[in-house]
């Protein structure tokens, strides 16, 4: 397996990383298992997941992917082997803390809190930021076209001030965007 760092940080992560937004609805815990191990045992260390996998999202079963995960270190005992990345999802499911913004400082570390338990551990090595909380272009919506008034979303600069706290606090190594475009904080 080859390995990288991961961005500017001290990750070494392999090039191949584990997706698992299906665990939950597709697919099963146990199938989930024989995925996870043979992605283990063939040197992949990068998992990613979210707090609302698996896709397509449904209440009944949200954070059931990461529940898996967490049985899986559970099991395995091996959480210290594996980079995770995880993520806080943006707005718009009406059952993710009413639907809201979600990046406020308390729903992040309502979310994050969730998402350890979820997982079994007590940090995540790659927390996320899951689909911009300002209006923007989605799958299949052509033409969009970004409006200064289009202000409805938190603080950038106070989102990450919460998250700086959660990664003094040991809780998150690092943090990244999900979905979102790269020019869309350039006036910061």
């Amino acid at each position: 397996m080859n390995f990288r760092k991961l961005g500017n940080t001290d990750l070494k992560v392999s090039t191949i990383c584990l997706g698992t937004m299906t665990w939950g609805e597709q697919n099963n815990q146990k199938e989930a298992f024989e995925q996870m191990n043979y992605a283990f045992d063939n040197g992949i260390n990068f998992f990613d997941t979210a707090e609302i996998y698996p896709s397509p999202c449904f209440e009944k079963t949200y954070g059931s992917t990461e529940k898996i995960i967490g049985n899986w270190f559970k099991e395995k005992k091996n959480r210290n082997q594996i980079i995770l990345a995880s993520k806080i999802a943006g707005p718009g499911l009406s059952w993710v803390r009413d639907g809201g913004l979600n990046f406020s400082e308390q729903n992040i570390n309502k979310a994050l809190e969730d998402s350890l338990k979820r997982l079994q551990t007590d940090y995540i090595d790659l927390y996320q930021l899951h689909w911009p909380e300002r209006k923007t272009n989605f799958f299949c919506k052509l033409n969009y076209e970004s409006r200064e008034e289009d202000d409805d979303w938190n603080d950038f600069e106070k989102i990450l001030t919460t998250l700086e706290k959660c990664i003094k606090q040991g809780k998150i190594r690092y943090i990244g965007l999900s979905n979102e475009t790269s020019w869309v904080y350039q006036n910061f």
